[in-house]
């Protein structure tokens, strides 16, 4: 048996999953080997000051791992949620670190951002803290962009992107998403709670996965790249993004309201998934979700549908 440390960090990375990976893990297969410089480390124990009025478990690093490394030999920084802390969510120790974070970047200018999401949204036991968290990050994120930041959103873990997490998604330059990777404002027990079962049922998975999931949010250009559930393909898809993408400027934003009206007059009528594959002129559109990887990534670039929005 070969021990995981004997095994290069190139190889580990294609056989990782990402969506089974830590925070740590990710970031350190992700960027060049030992490059990955951690902020605000475990061992300054920036614990949340609200968890412990609960009687719940604190974690030193408040589920989020912050930092710089190298990418293919050039500098980012980068953020990842560590989606196995309270489900990912949004405290204040936690988004201040992240808000930070993007503030370092806009004063810099020129170095990218990474973002791994994996967010069922804000702490409800942070309340007014959590929700403030989300909208300085959607600040920091916008000004660093104006700022002339890249700022790249990597989707794959296993809370998804959901509530703050996900408007905070929808503000930054890219999204790479995987099929595990779910985004939503509202996640599906929310829906069912407030519209009832009728409306949506979250105990259905293979819904769940086609309104929320990654291939669907390919498919109507909401993320711009799919990404196959290995650490070395998200890498791969964050390298292609940050080549690709475009100046943050008036005309983005006027084609994102063009996009989305778009969007709404050629689907709204659409009451699932699967309707609007149809309406693309995808043939026997039930059988996306069993496309294995690479053929659902062929069959995207087929449809052409670019994400042309104001991210």
């Amino acid at each position: 048996m070969i021990a995981t440390k004997d095994i290069a960090p190139a190889e580990r990375a294609r056989s990782t999953s990402f969506n089974e990976a830590s925070a740590r893990t990710r970031l350190e297969l992700l960027l060049d080997a030992g490059s990955l410089v951690e902020f605000i480390g475990p061992e300054q124990r920036e614990i949340s000051p609200h968890l412990k009025i609960f009687d719940l478990p604190e974690q030193f690093d408040d589920g989020i791992v912050i930092g710089h490394g190298r990418l293919d030999g050039a500098p980012v920084f980068v953020a990842a949620q560590e989606g196995r802390f309270m489900g990912g969510a949004f405290g204040e120790v936690h988004g201040a670190k992240l808000t930070g974070l993007l503030r370092a970047a806009r004063e810099i200018g020129t170095i990218p951002v990474l973002i791994l999401f994996d967010t069922g949204g804000v702490r409800l036991q942070e309340a007014n803290a959590g929700e403030l968290a989300i909208a300085e990050i959607m600040r920091a994120v916008m000004e660093a962009r104006n700022a002339g930041v890249k700022i790249i959103g990597l989707i794959g873990g296993r809370s998804g992107c959901y509530g703050g997490g996900g408007l905070i998604a929808g503000c930054c330059s890219a999204l790479a998403v995987s099929e595990p990777g779910r985004i939503a404002v509202s996640g599906p027990e929310v829906i069912e709670t407030n519209r009832g079962v009728e409306e949506f049922d979250s105990r259905d998975r293979a819904l769940v996965w086609r309104t929320m999931g990654g291939k669907h949010r390919r498919l109507l250009g909401a993320a711009d790249v799919f990404a196959d559930d290995t650490v070395q393909d998200f890498r791969e898809a964050a390298l292609e993004l940050i080549g690709s993408i475009g100046a943050f400027d008036l005309d983005r934003l006027k084609a994102e309201q063009v996009r989305l009206a778009d969007r709404l007059r050629r689907f709204g009528a659409c009451e699932d998934a699967i309707d609007i594959w149809t309406a693309e002129g995808i043939a026997h559109a039930e059988a996306v979700p069993e496309l294995p990887a690479d053929q659902f990534i062929a069959l995207a670039n087929r449809i052409g549908r670019a994400s042309r929005d104001a991210r």
